[in-house]
């Protein structure tokens, strides 16, 4: 009987490396495209505020003149 707890032991460390595996490879595109349009939209605003930054700079210097 004991031979049989022994052989467990491998038996559940194969059923949790199929587990740990197929984890691993799963499809992790889908939080990638959020992520990516995350970005994007930052881009944009960090645009938007670079260019607001600008005409307010161009703005002021046309004012000292």
């Amino acid at each position: 009987m004991a031979s049989l707890v022994w052989l467990l032991i491998p038996l559940f460390a194969a059923i949790g490396a199929g587990i740990w595996g197929s984890w691993a490879a799963r499809d992790r595109t889908q939080g990638d495209i959020s992520e990516l349009a995350g970005y994007a939209r930052f881009r944009e605003a960090m645009g938007n505020a670079e260019q607001a930054k600008a005409k307010a700079q161009a703005h002021s210097g046309s004012d000292a003149v």
